[in-house]
C-alpha cells in the first residue's frame, strides 16, 4: 500500500529545519501542497526571520511540489488563523496540520525563571492549541482531518532541566486524547509523535555518530503514517534512528482497599501490589478509570453481602 496525499493540503509549524523540514519534504514528496511555517526564531525562540521557511519552499518547488511560506508565530490566535486562511484561500481546504514549533529553556526547576517556564507553555502548548482551533472547524466541515501533536519522551518518562519542555509536552498528549475522541465522528483523526531525533535544539549535546543515527529524515514516516487516509486515531508513536515504538498510558489491577482509619497505611504497604504491571489494561477514555475502581467497590460490597 503507497500512501499518496496528492490532493490533500498540509500546514507544517516550525518547518524551517530539522525535523518540521523532514516533514514537509516527505509530505510534498507524496503529492500534498505544503504551506510551510516558520518564525525562524532561534532555539531560545528569540529573534525572527523568513528565510529558513523560504529555503524549504524552494526545495520542494525544485523538486516539482507546491508550497508557500508563511512567517506567523504560533503563540498569536489571530496569526495562526491567518495561517489557516492563507491555506484555504490558496488550494480551497486544509487536511492536515503538524503541530511541530518548538522551543528549549532549559535549566534545573529550582534555577528556572518562571517567565521562561511560561514561554516554552506557551510555544509547545498554546501554540498548538491555537493551530488546531484555527483549523478544527474547517476540517470538521469537510469531514476529514488529520492533526498531529509533537509530544516528547521528556514529557512521557521526565528528563532533569527540562520541567517546562516536559510539562508542555505531556500536556499535548492529554490535548489529543479528548480531541481524538471529539473529532472521531467528524472524520478528524489526531495522534502524537514522540521523536527522537538530531535538530539544532540537540546538536550541541550530541556526537557525530549520534547526529547520524537520529537523523530527522528517520521520524518522518512516522508522521506520515500518522496524517495519511488510514492514519490511526488516539495513538502516541515514538520515532527515532529508524524504529517504530508505541507508548501507552496503562493502569494496573491496583488493590482494593476502601475507606477507615488505616486505609493510607494499607495502601503504603500493598505499594508492589499496586505497582504491578500484571493484567495491566489501557483505558479508551478517561471515564474508565473510576467506572474500574466503582466496579470493585461493588464486587467488595457485593462479596460481603452474600457472606
Amino acid at each position: 500500500m503507497t500512501i499518496d496525499l496528492t490532493g490533500r493540503v498540509a500546514i507544517v509549524t516550525g518547518a524551517g529545519g530539522g525535523l518540521g523540514r523532514a516533514h514537509a519534504l516527505l509530505l510534498a514528496k507524496r503529492g500534498a501542497k505544503v504551506l510551510v511555517n516558520d518564525l525562524g526564531a532561534a532555539r531560545d525562540g528569540s529573534g525572527g526571520s523568513s528565510a529558513m521557511a523560504e529555503a524549504v519552499v524552494e526545495d520542494i518547488r525544485a523538486a516539482g511540489g507546491e508550497a508557500l511560506s508563511n512567517g506567523a508565530s504560533v503563540t498569536d490566535a489571530e496569526q495562526a488563523m491567518a495561517m489557516v486562511t492563507q491555506a484555504i484561500d490558496q488550494w480551497g481546504r486544509v487536511d492536515i496540520l503538524i503541530n511541530n514549533a518548538g522551543i528549549l529553556r532549559d535549566r534545573s526547576f529550582a534555577k528556572m525563571d518562571l517567565a521562561d517556564f511560561r514561554t516554552v507553555i506557551d510555544v509547545h502548548l498554546m501554540g498548538s492549541v491555537n493551530c488546531t482551533k484555527a483549523a478544527w472547524e474547517p476540517m470538521r466541515a469537510q469531514g476529514h482531518g488529520r492533526i498531529l501533536m509533537t509530544t516528547s519522551s521528556s514529557g512521557l518518562y521526565g528528563n532533569f532541566g527540562q520541567s517546562n519542555y516536559g510539562a508542555a509536552k505531556l500536556a499535548l498528549v492529554g490535548f489529543m486524547k479528548t480531541l481524538s475522541q471529539e473529532g472521531a465522528k467528524y472524520g478528524v483523526h489526531v495522534n502524537c509523535l514522540a521523536p527522537s531525533a538530531a535538530t539544532r535544539m540537540t546538536a550541541d549535546v550530541m556526537s557525530e555518530a549520534d547526529l547520524a543515527a537520529l537523523d530527522p529524515a528517520f521520524v518522518a514516516p512516522a508522521m506520515l503514517a500518522l496524517v495519511c487516509d488510514d492514519a490511526p486515531n488516539g495513538m502516541i508513536m515514538c520515532a527515532g534512528a529508524g524504529s517504530f515504538e508505541c507508548a501507552h498510558i496503562t493502569l494496573t489491577q491496583g488493590l482494593y482497599v476502601g475507606g477507615g482509619d488505616c486505609a493510607a497505611e494499607q495502601v503504603l504497604a500493598g505499594l508492589d501490589r499496586i505497582r504491578d504491571r500484571t493484567g495491566e489494561i489501557v483505558p479508551a477514555t478517561g471515564l474508565e478509570q473510576p467506572h474500574f475502581e466503582m466496579s470493585r467497590a461493588f464486587d467488595k460490597d457485593r462479596v460481603a453481602a452474600h457472606g
